[in-house]
């Protein structure tokens, strides 16, 4: 099974993950910010991942602290869990549609980070939710996994199916990276490592 557990605490924030990358879609999460809650429930739901995450945070002052960590944390386990690669598809991309939005998602789990994020237009707040902390977290998801990450609306005027959209994508676009393949010896790179 490729499961990893991953506990971080700082000053700012205390957080314990699990993930399972071959789970069937349940998730246990407990944070102080319900939004990354339902966006990190349908993340799991739609990438058939399996996660528990209890997190705590000094959201008196802002949600930023906990949401960056949150993804610093989740990039570390899906790492551990990967491990060195062997047999997996690397890649994984995904148009999602989500009513009036439309995102895509691509991604390599190339051992190198980059993030391009292209989704403009977004209202600053979805209720109490600092929308610009959708891009922080998939910074600090990338950075800490080794991920090539695009992120592109390419429709879409309500905020709330925009995340909800690009949540759902990164679920499925990196269910097909991390998918086992047995057509695949060792790694997918002709450099032989990742």
């Amino acid at each position: 099974m490729r499961i990893a557990d991953i506990k971080r605490e700082t000053s700012e924030t205390e957080i314990s993950l699990k993930i399972n990358l071959d789970g069937s879609g349940n998730s246990n999460i407990d944070t102080p910010v319900p939004f990354l809650n339902h966006m990190l429930d349908l993340f799991t739901r739609h990438g058939l991942f399996d996660l528990d995450l209890e997190a705590k945070g000094d959201v008196e002052i802002d949600d930023h602290h906990t949401v960056e960590d949150i993804g610093i944390v989740l990039g570390q386990a899906i790492k551990k869990a990967i491990g060195d690669k062997a047999g997996i598809n690397r890649y994984g991309s995904e148009f999602v549609p989500m009513d009036d939005a439309l995102v895509h998602i691509a991604l390599d789990l190339s051992g190198r980070y980059y993030l391009n994020c292209e989704v403009d237009g977004l209202k600053d707040k979805v209720g109490e939710f600092d929308t610009e902390l959708v891009e922080e977290f998939f910074r600090a998801v990338a950075f800490n996994l080794g991920l090539n990450l695009h992120i592109r609306k390419l429709a879409g005027y309500n905020t709330h199916h925009i995340i909800e959209g690009i949540f759902k994508a990164f679920g499925r676009s990196l269910s097909k990276a991390v998918a086992m393949n047995e057509r695949i010896t060792g790694v997918m790179s002709t450099k032989g490592k990742l």
